[in-house]
């Protein structure tokens, strides 16, 4: 396990070993979405908002 800072509250937010780009994980903190931008090291990000496609 390893750990990596929120973007949203600054806590420690806990990542498994086997984590991949692109992965969303919650802050169990503040409950931010958060997105893995890298894997060594750890780097977090704000998830980005999915937007509603109307039936596009």
């Amino acid at each position: 396990m390893t750990e990596a800072e929120c973007v949203e509250c600054g806590s420690a937010v806990t990542l498994h070993d086997d984590l991949e780009i692109g992965e969303i994980v919650d802050c169990g903190t503040c409950g931010a979405e958060l997105e893995v931008v890298d894997v060594s090291p750890p780097v977090l990000e704000r998830a980005p908002e999915l937007e509603e496609d109307w039936g596009e």
